[in-house]
């Protein structure tokens, strides 16, 4: 039996478009959620309209997406993931938990940034049949139990600095007083350069960046809710100096100022 998780974060709103869409995020079972965050399925019938254009913002998370003859485990990005639909297509995709590639690679996840690399460079030359395999299937159930069933046979070595990674990032995330290092560092002891190294090696990228990123996911997702928003006070609580630090992290990441944006401006780079 699958289970789906909560709402996505991060994605970029757009007008409606005419088509079909599914859109599915599913947890993993028990062996794998150390591991594992969650899956997520999108499929999409375009109804032979235009192509459409949808747009997330980057998560502290390895994915290994897998897409018709374009299937790769992904890093982490710096900027928006931008991705045009046209016709009929679906996507499988694989959300690591911050940390947990880091025993599958077996190696620095840092070295991943920015970076996309074939499954077989990480998972072995039999990993090329996963695509197929999975595009097989009639249901996001049978897709998850494929993909599952790859990640069982090759279990990497146990390490428990996944869990504490996996831990602290929780918290950045879910707690929004968290706005600076010196936070996190404090809170679970750690020096802040170790704990810059410890980010590097396990989920990619520095605590500061993560610490940026859930915060201006926050800021999408009070657009989001539709009230008013006073940017000044909002940049101040998410731990900015000012509104016009704030304002330029947004737009460099969104492509729009925040009041552009709320307003549904048309996008602009």
């Amino acid at each position: 039996m699958t289970r789906e998780v909560g709402a996505p974060r991060g994605i970029l709103r757009h007008a409606p478009s005419p088509g079909e869409f599914h859109h599915a995020r599913i947890e993993p079972s028990a062996t794998l959620e150390h591991l594992v965050q969650h899956y997520w399925i999108v499929r999409w019938d375009l109804q032979d309209g235009p192509p459409q254009v949808r747009e997330t913002l980057p998560h502290p998370n390895v994915h290994l997406v897998l897409d018709p003859g374009r299937t790769r485990i992904h890093g982490i990005h710096g900027g928006r993931f931008t991705r045009v639909l046209e016709g009929r297509g679906g996507v499988f995709g694989v959300k690591f938990r911050p940390g947990g590639f880091r025993p599958f690679l077996r190696g620095p996840v840092s070295t991943l940034r920015d970076r996309a690399l074939p499954l077989q460079e990480v998972f072995g030359a039999d990993a090329a049949a996963l695509e197929a395999d999975v595009f097989a299937q009639a249901d996001d159930a049978r897709q998850v139990a494929v993909v599952e069933a790859f990640l069982r046979a090759r279990p990497p070595p146990p390490d428990p600095e996944v869990v504490r990674v996996g831990a602290i990032v929780d918290a950045i995330a879910d707690d929004r007083a968290v706005t600076r290092v010196e936070h996190v560092a404090a809170r679970w002891d750690l020096h802040p350069r170790a704990l810059q190294r410890l980010f590097n090696d396990y989920v990619g990228i520095g605590p500061k960046w993560v610490i940026n990123r859930y915060r201006l996911h926050e800021a999408l997702e009070r657009v989001a809710g539709g009230a008013a928003i006073d940017w000044s006070a909002l940049a101040v609580e998410l731990g900015y100096f000012d509104q016009a630090h704030f304002i330029r992290d947004f737009r460099a990441l969104v492509g729009r100022a925040p009041a552009e944006y709320a307003r549904g401006d048309p996008r602009v780079d």
